[in-house]
């Protein structure tokens, strides 16, 4: 890492898990001069103080951003406009401003009107994270080896486009352009349908009447456990990416109902061959998977959390 950091002054607003993570993978990769943190919550802001995240702290987003090169919005898809109306008038010329959520449409939709001309607004999102929240659930290592997918509009300006995605790098990751509605429904599939499979199927357990909670706890097998790990994911975020990309939602979820019906044909019917056809193709995803880097057997690639 050269010497000079990549920003002179970057802010984050959000000190969760992945605004945390960032800055302490900014911390390891110096790649800011200074680094500041915002957060609307003073516990999580005290928190973040706490664990030496940053080198100033605020509470106000206008405050916070004042002379920062780099805005990176790490705040629940929902909150975006409330965020960018607030600290508009006080980015600064030729600022930078992303963030990383994992809805891309709506959050350039609901930022574009509220920024100044002078400012470059490109959208971006990690595909990384984990069940935790809070500034203590960071590490710096979160993004080694995983995407970033950043969603540039036509006509973006390239140098920043160019130093956001040497940012994303310095961070560990690999970056891909991508057009924002196709990120939508790509992830619509890869992430957001699963999710909500996951708060469903747990959901429904925990309401049988002929199964107490106790007895789904203690009996859980690893399939159970795997979507308890995906339901205990942060509410306020998910509500907000459901409401924000319902529409590639609902498409998916149409072809996954229409795929679950054939499903309950094939086991009504004994049709067995169906049922190993089926799960035949889906261990080949799996196995494509790992082959691709993208998993391993350690829960989060083996990677510890205290970093």
């Amino acid at each position: 890492m050269a010497d000079t950091p990549l920003f002179d002054r970057i802010t984050i607003v959000g000190a969760g898990l992945i605004g945390s993570s960032v800055a302490r993978a900014i911390r390891r990769g110096k790649l800011a001069g200074h680094l500041s943190m915002v957060d609307a919550s003073k516990e999580v802001l005290n928190e973040a103080e706490a664990l030496g995240l940053a080198d100033s702290y605020s509470l106000n987003a206008a405050e916070g951003v004042a002379g920062a090169a780099l805005v990176m919005l790490a705040v629940p898809v929902g909150a975006m406009a409330s965020v960018g109306a607030t600290m508009a008038p006080a980015l600064m010329d030729g600022a930078i401003v992303s963030d990383v959520g994992s809805v891309k449409e709506s959050v350039f939709k609901a930022l574009s009107p509220l920024l100044p001309d002078h400012v470059h607004l490109i959208p971006g999102h990690p595909v990384a994270g984990t069940e935790q929240s809070g500034p203590g659930a960071g590490f710096a290592s979160l993004f080694d080896g995983r995407w970033c997918i950043l969603t540039p509009s036509e006509g973006a300006d390239q140098g920043a486009l160019d130093k956001l995605t040497a940012f994303w790098q310095g961070l560990g990751s690999t970056v891909e352009i991508m057009d924002a509605k196709h990120h939508d429904l790509v992830l619509a599939i890869t992430s957001h349908v699963p999710h909500l499979i996951a708060y469903n199927i747990v959901g429904t357990a925990s309401d049988l009447e002929e199964v107490t909670r106790s007895e789904v706890i203690k009996y859980s097998a690893g399939g159970f456990r795997d979507f308890t790990r995906i339901a205990a994911s942060d509410p306020t975020m998910w509500r907000d990416v459901f409401l924000n990309n319902k529409d590639a939602v609902l498409e998916m979820l149409g072809r996954f109902s229409e795929d679950l019906t054939a499903l309950q044909r094939a086991i009504r019917w004994g049709d067995g061959d169906a049922l190993f056809d089926l799960f035949s193709r889906t261990r080949e995803v799996r196995r494509r998977i790992i082959d691709a880097g993208q998993d391993d057997a350690k829960a989060d690639f083996g990677r510890p959390h205290e970093d």
